[in-house]
């Protein structure tokens, strides 16, 4: 061992990581780290995607249980949140004023009367707009 002034130094020869190796990491690491991000995101937009599904057939049966009460389904989704004028068996509230948004923050389509059923509620996907494929896809309650 070479010691110099108290200091260690390494023998001839050997030398620390260039900056060529070190700035070679860097971009890897960037490189992975880049392809995690994007599996996470994916991953978050699933899962909102399936939860937003699941959303429809819960807010389905609160329009179901709203008609039972009623005689028929409500003219608008508020109405599951507050009493309208026309519904005199109105108990309490059906859904919270959450359950009329998505897991996207998009409101639910909704027509009364429908064109598959008594009702139609369909959840827009990701992007909230009619149409699309993938996590932009419409679900339905008839389907």
């Amino acid at each position: 061992m070479k010691y110099t002034f108290g200091r260690y130094s390494a023998p001839r020869g050997q030398s620390g990581f260039s900056l060529l190796e070190m700035l070679a990491v860097i971009v890897l690491i960037g490189i992975v780290a880049g392809i995690v991000v994007n599996q996470v995101s994916d991953n978050v937009t699933k899962g909102k995607y399936n939860a937003g599904k699941a959303q429809v057939a819960k807010l389905s049966m609160s329009i179901e249980a709203y008609a039972l009460d009623n005689g028929s389904p409500p003219d608008k989704l508020q109405d599951l949140v507050t009493k309208p004028g026309n519904a005199p068996n109105w108990k309490s509230a059906y859904a919270k004023e959450s359950d009329l948004k998505d897991p996207f923050g998009h409101a639910f389509d909704y027509k009364n009367p429908g064109e598959h059923g008594d009702f139609d509620l369909v959840f827009l996907g990701k992007d909230g707009k009619s149409g699309g494929d993938k996590y932009n896809a419409d679900i339905g309650n008839w389907q």
